[in-house]
């Protein structure tokens, strides 16, 4: 295995240690802020010897090409956005931290997501549907590196799909953004120019996730493989899953427990590194 390590700022001398640390047999530069140590032995200490210099980290099988993935799928709410939409939407109405704490709770997986969804959505009832494009352009930004990795997908033939426990106000706007080739969210309702505070059809959970990854790789004749899949709630668990290059994104600490790769400190764009 090839162990990746990457962070803001990496220095030589952290390099060198980290290669004894795994007996790697040459360091290689992929970037400023990213470096590959070739043929390194699995090393409990690696986690904490990073985690003390915020660097990112991840073991790597040798030859892994982006061209040879088919499939990349993404949330949206604090992963390829830096925002949570719902507890922006909710601070229109004076009530971020009521909202705000159903959100966290349901992303350490504590609550069901359904019902903290039903729940923060009813908080919203009577609110202006102008909110959610006041939220679109003045709160919402991208995560550092996400307008890089997406053009580097696309330039590698990787179909692209979001998936969000958010809504389709925002998921259709950053899948023209970002020229996504599909996006699943939920439907708020909206009457006479108000939210009514409620949901219309089935709820985009952890569940439905899940399923619209697997029908997206089964059509594409994609192996697990061969799908990239990145998160950061309790909610994506089971979406992660089901790619093998699963990525725990500024991420909650049950995501980062069972994500095969977790970034931290560098951007989404830090994906990228873990190919060659």
């Amino acid at each position: 295995m090839n162990l990746v390590v990457q962070g803001a700022e990496v220095e030589t001398r952290w390099l060198k240690e980290l290669a004894h640390l795994v007996s790697a047999c040459a360091i290689e530069q992929i970037n400023t802020q990213a470096f590959r140590l070739r043929d390194a032995a699995v090393s409990p200490a690696v986690a904490e010897y990073c985690l003390e210099r915020s660097l990112d980290y991840g073991y790597v099988p040798p030859g892994r090409r982006l061209s040879d993935m088919r499939l990349f799928v993404t949330d949206m709410d604090s992963t390829l956005i830096t925002i949570e939409c719902i507890d922006e939407i909710a601070d229109m109405q004076g009530l971020k931290p009521q909202v705000a704490a159903i959100t966290e709770s349901a992303m350490r997986g504590e609550m069901d997501f359904c019902e903290s969804l039903r729940r923060r959505v009813g908080l919203l009832a009577g609110l202006e549907e102008s909110a959610l494009q006041r939220v679109h352009d003045e709160r919402l930004s991208l995560s550092p590196g996400a307008e890089r990795l997406m053009k580097q997908l696309k330039t590698a033939g990787v179909k692209t799909m979001l998936v969000s426990g958010g809504f389709t106000f925002f998921t259709e706007r950053i899948k023209a953004r970002l020229g996504f080739d599909y996006a699943h969210s939920n439907v708020l309702e909206i009457e006479a120019g108000r939210l009514t505070g409620r949901v219309i059809g089935d709820i985009v959970d952890g569940e439905a996730k899940r399923r619209h990854l697997i029908e997206a790789r089964n059509a594409l004749g994609a192996a697990h493989n061969q799908v990239i899949a990145a998160g950061d709630g309790a909610n994506d668990l089971k979406m992660l899953g089901e790619a093998e290059v699963n990525v725990a994104y500024r991420a909650k600490p049950v995501v980062r427990a069972q994500a095969a790769y977790a970034l931290n400190f560098v951007g989404l764009d830090g994906i990228l590194n873990l190919f060659e």
